[in-house]
């Protein structure tokens, strides 16, 4: 009479499958958290936004609700400077000081691919810069017209998505750069501001006029919020880059070893 078969047991030394890949990491998620809204940054990161507000209250005091008046201030302040200026406070800030100060060997240590790294501050970034420029932008159009033909909702869609394409350009900026804010502030304040407004080729580059297309299209007719860029374009533009930059800042991350790796 035979005995009944046991099932196999495999050895103990035999490895653990191979976990999938996450784009998102908690502890990694947590440490930029903490980097980035610490005392010193979340005080430059709240600057902007209090006075967008500030002014929104002063601008409505004096001239009442009157939508162009929103549109200019929305665009010219909220999204020409307050968001892209955020962006490289967030961008830059979520590894820049990381692979400065050399702590970046913390995260390489750990069996984490690069990519998840990158793909977590990266959303980190996305959404620090999205708190500090989107939720502001909305409050200042409600403030300043009541949200009439949708101008707070258009800005505030525009200031989400420009958002996006800010944080992907200087997390790539602070990976590669030990001079990621100046080359940040100068794509933000040059490239955009004064070659955008001078050359007309140099708008279709421009995250901005990205973002205004978007804005645009939930906007009602004649509300002020205008693109150079068409839609499909800026879409196609803003992925692109998104992606791009995400695997760039991949590439580049995969080349910084720990001490002592072989």
């Amino acid at each position: 009479m035979s005995s009944p078969t046991t099932p196999a047991v495999p050895p103990a030394s035999a490895a653990p499958a191979p976990s999938r890949f996450s784009p998102y990491d908690p502890t990694v998620a947590r440490l930029t958290w903490r980097a980035l809204l610490g005392r010193r940054r979340a005080l430059l990161l709240c600057v902007l936004p209090l006075l967008l507000v500030g002014v929104a209250f002063a601008v409505r005091s004096m001239t009442g609700m009157d939508d162009r008046v929103a549109a200019e201030l929305l665009g010219g302040f909220a999204l020409a400077t307050m968001v892209p200026l955020i962006g490289v406070i967030a961008g830059t800030g979520a590894i820049g000081p990381e692979i400065d100060d050399g702590s970046i060997v913390y995260l390489l240590s750990k069996p984490l691919k690069r990519s998840t790294i990158i793909c977590t501050k990266l959303v980190v970034a996305i959404g620090v810069t999205v708190a500090f420029s989107a939720v502001p932008t909305l409050i200042a159009g409600f403030v300043l017209n009541g949200n009439s033909q949708q101008i707070a909702v258009a800005f505030a869609v525009a200031a989400a998505v420009a958002s996006v394409g800010y944080s992907a350009v200087f997390l790539l900026l602070g990976t590669v750069s030990r001079h990621a804010v100046v080359f940040g502030l100068v794509y933000a304040l040059i490239w955009e501001a004064l070659f955008g407004s001078l050359i007309s080729g140099a708008r279709t580059l421009s995250v901005q006029q990205w973002a205004l297309a978007v804005g645009e299209r939930i906007a009602g007719p004649g509300a002020g919020v205008a693109s150079d860029v068409g839609l499909t374009t800026a879409v196609v533009l803003l992925v692109a880059v998104t992606v791009g930059g995400t695997w760039l800042a991949s590439r580049k991350l995969r080349t910084l070893t720990v001490v002592g790796d072989e």
